[in-house]
């Protein structure tokens, strides 16, 4: 069994991060399993995590058969990034061990607990949903504006002028700081 760990604390003070390793490559002798890669990340949970995103690409290689971390929570940004990167490396017949919490997701218990992860994902999503829409009627109950800023189509006049001028496209969207899609449809609009 080929296995690469992974290993993240969230700033350079914290001092957890050769424990973790040191934890990890002990379960893996006990597993009789071969460390294939080593992946140590310092940064916040939330900002993009790109080691883990290289230890995720090994995996859809299928260069790793494995993926040991310390913690759940040292590798899903949220519930719904975990549980959408658990099925990911599921349906890649990938194995996910989480150590501290005794979740193998290689053992019918450890699948029992990844389907309810997935359903309480489902549940934060709905939840996130129905505020969001909780949010929109109160809004127009009370006649303030919602939704993205018309920014790009106060600019439509701009646009035009440009294209006349001869720029293409990705020129103007970049003149005017907008998207290069909103170029295009405010000229289709017109």
């Amino acid at each position: 069994m080929r296995v690469g760990i992974y290993a993240r604390v969230s700033t350079i003070d914290q001092q957890t991060l050769p424990m973790q390793l040191q934890q990890m490559k002990e379960y893996i002798v006990n597993r009789n399993w071969k460390l294939t890669t080593e992946v140590q990340e310092i940064g916040s949970g939330a900002k993009t995590r790109p080691k883990r995103e290289e230890l995720l690409k090994m995996a859809r290689r299928r260069e790793i058969d494995a993926i040991l971390v310390w913690k759940l929570d040292r590798f899903g940004r949220s519930l719904a990034d975990l549980v959408t990167t658990l099925e990911e490396l599921r349906g890649l017949g990938v194995i996910f061990v989480s150590l501290t919490e005794s979740l193998d997701f290689s053992t019918p218990s450890g699948r029992a607990m990844a389907g309810m992860l997935s359903t309480f994902a489902e549940f934060e999503r709905d939840m996130i949903r129905e505020r969001v829409k909780a949010g929109i009627a109160n809004a127009r109950e009370r006649g303030r504006p919602h939704g993205r800023p018309k920014t790009a189509a106060l600019k439509k006049n701009a646009i035009r002028d440009l294209k006349s001028a001869g720029l293409n496209n990705s020129q103007i969207a970049k003149k005017l700081r907008i998207s290069r899609a909103s170029v295009i449809g405010l000229q289709k609009g017109t």
